[in-house]
């Protein structure tokens, strides 16, 4: 039994707007939700561009969202710049969202130690390589991860 994908009931302007209206996308995700929902390649680019016009789609203002988001969860600046990447938002935005939404990453770093290991120290090499490895996955750098797993000391 073969499925066929019935054409879409909105316009591509209209099934952007709709995303949109659910939360803020990069340019790049709207263009392949677009895709996905069976619109040609020239009317996803006039929704886009219509989106862009009128200040709905704003690369910009996706990343600031999303750095928001990623800090929440506890990550760090490797993993939301990482993230970033994949979902195509030009470096140049990346790096002008980190500068608007500036964060203490190695205070993060600390904070998410605690959460995670609530203020154990790693007991032996092991421990603290696993500790290490959990920061790292999260985003940090290694001496933000330093700071955070040697933090006790200065307390």
């Amino acid at each position: 039994m073969t499925f066929e994908r019935k054409p879409p009931t909105l316009s591509s302007k209209e099934a952007a707007m709709q995303l949109l209206s659910r939360r803020d996308h990069g340019e790049y995700e709207l263009y392949q939700k677009l895709a996905l929902k069976g619109y040609d390649q020239q009317e996803i680019q006039q929704a886009v561009n219509f989106c862009q016009d009128h200040n709905y789609l704003d690369d910009l203002r996706y990343a600031k969202s999303q750095i928001r988001q990623h800090v929440y969860k506890g990550h760090g600046e490797r993993r939301i710049r990482q993230e970033l990447q994949q979902k195509r938002v030009a470096d140049s935005v990346v790096e002008a969202a980190l500068v608007e939404e500036q964060q203490d990453w190695f205070e993060l770093a600390k904070q998410a130690a605690q959460k995670k290991f609530k203020g154990n120290r790693a007991k032996d090499q092991k421990e603290y390589a696993k500790q290490v490895r959990f920061l790292q996955y999260r985003g940090y750098s290694f001496e933000q991860i330093s700071y955070a797993l040697g933090a006790d000391e200065q307390d």
